[in-house]
């Protein structure tokens, strides 16, 4: 839809939806676990990465709860954006990265957290 309209949806708002969608799916099996995890979407990383972030800039990060702070997971928007090929490949890429940093988080499997992933 062209800008100004109502039903125009702005790349990050599209993005966002997106995000929802893969965190939706992740939580229908995991809610428990999951249950005070905050979900975000940034649209760049901070500039200073974590000591084991070696191999270029991060998709996501997941930080777990401390200080009385919930757990949070955060997709990075633009470099999930300039990395993917296209629109397919972006819902592929959004759910990798939701899926590792929430099998991070828990301490699991990619594929444990998501069993269809990669197929």
């Amino acid at each position: 839809m062209p800008p100004g309209t109502p039903a125009h949806r702005t790349r990050a708002e599209v993005f966002d939806d997106l995000v929802l969608d893969v965190v939706e799916l992740v939580e229908r099996r995991w809610a428990a676990q999951l249950a005070g995890t905050e979900f975000a979407v940034e649209e760049v990383p901070p500039s200073d990465p974590a000591p084991w972030e070696t191999d270029g800039v991060p998709l996501g990060r997941c930080f777990p709860a401390e200080s009385g702070r919930p757990a949070r997971v955060v997709v990075y928007r633009r470099p999930v954006e300039l990395r993917a090929v296209d629109d397919a490949d972006r819902v592929d890429l959004v759910r990798e990265v939701v899926v590792e940093q929430v099998a991070h988080l828990l301490a699991r499997t990619p594929e444990e957290i998501d069993p269809h992933l990669g197929r």
